[in-house]
């Protein structure tokens, strides 16, 4: 396999005219606390759109077919009340998803001034985001959709219209844990009334005529049953990457470079909000907040230049180094 001198990059690197940072616009003035975050992206709001329409339509279902033509009102009182308090929970997760600052960098700070502020010696790093002409802290990944760099961004989904990250990622988890019970609970519930309506006589069963109380009740578990599978593999893999400190795209990019780890505790307490209480379930209390990354945070110390400019790389090495020019420009004082 050929090798090639990593050397090459490096060059690239260090051409002032290829940084250009005295062409980033000044960052505006933040915006007060509490701001809404959206994103205007018409994919994503018609997901959104689409995950409210299913939600209703199993209410739907669940009250007008199943709970309210029911003759136990105990049985009907019981689990109209767990499924309209799961909804309701389901449905706060997933505003509190698609309407919170995931964890932006600030843009337009990788301006000339406030590089040489930094004073960078010989050995110390910065990214610069070329795209939204920010300076990347360790872990932070652009996302071409909302056009800003996240802060430990694992993905984005369209679902919530939204990207996952460090600021956001609680609401996530609980939007898919409390999707998967309302979709694991109207699917006993669909049982429950289909063995009912076999052993009685269909009319008296529901206030619909019969052939639509099947199309119907067909439909919401066909619904149940795909959200559930989806749902349940994503809260698993969320879980994971929470407990291992790991996300998504660090996941799939499987860097070699050695990172020190926050323990799988600490890093739950981090995401949920502290210790263990009711409110890692409540989608209206806030994970902890992270504290803005310090000038300290921004520098990044990396080996001697003569010895990475003696390296060699494989084939492979240099695939993984072009996808990261992509995202990335590397500031080096000279």
């Amino acid at each position: 396999m050929m090798l090639i001198p990593a050397h090459h990059f490096r060059d690239i690197e260090r051409k002032p005219e290829y940084l250009q940072p005295e062409k980033c616009v000044p960052p505006p003035h933040p915006g007060p606390v509490g701001t809404m975050w959206f994103i205007r992206d018409g994919c994503g709001i018609a997901c959104a759109i689409v995950t409210w329409i299913l939600v209703l339509y199993a209410e739907f279902v669940v009250l007008f077919v199943m709970l309210i033509p029911s003759r136990d009102y105990v049985y009907s009182v019981i689990n109209g009340i767990v499924f309209n308090l799961l909804a309701f929970l389901a449905l706060a997760s997933h505003c509190r998803a698609m309407l919170t600052d995931p964890g932006a960098v600030p843009k337009g700070n990788a301006t000339k001034e406030f590089i040489e502020s930094l004073q960078l010696k010989p050995g110390q790093v910065v990214y610069k985001c070329p795209k939204c002409c920010s300076i990347k802290p360790d872990r932070a990944h652009h996302c071409s959709v909302c056009k800003r760099c996240i802060r430990k961004m694992d993905h984005h989904c369209p679902w919530v219209n939204n990207c996952v990250g460090e600021n956001n990622q609680k609401y996530f988890v609980l939007f898919t844990m409390y999707i998967a019970l309302i979709s694991l609970h109207a699917l006993i519930m669909v049982g429950f009334h289909f063995l009912h309506c076999f052993e009685e006589d269909w009319t008296k069963c529901s206030s619909f005529s019969p052939p639509t109380t099947v199309i119907l009740l067909i439909l919401l578990c066909f619904e149940g049953l795909l959200f559930l599978i989806f749902t349940s593999v994503m809260f698993g893999t969320q879980v994971h990457s929470i407990c291992t400190d790991e996300t998504t795209i660090e996941r799939l990019k499987r860097k070699n470079q050695p990172r020190q780890r926050t323990g799988s505790w600490k890093s739950v307490k981090e995401t949920f909000g502290g210790n263990f209480s009711l409110n890692w379930f409540n989608p209206f209390s806030r994970p902890c907040q992270p504290e803005s990354p310090s000038e300290r945070e921004l520098v990044q110390q990396v080996t001697s230049l003569s010895d990475m400019d003696n390296t060699e790389t494989t084939e492979e090495q240099l695939e993984e180094k072009e996808e990261e020019e992509k995202d990335s420009v590397e500031v080096v004082n000279e």
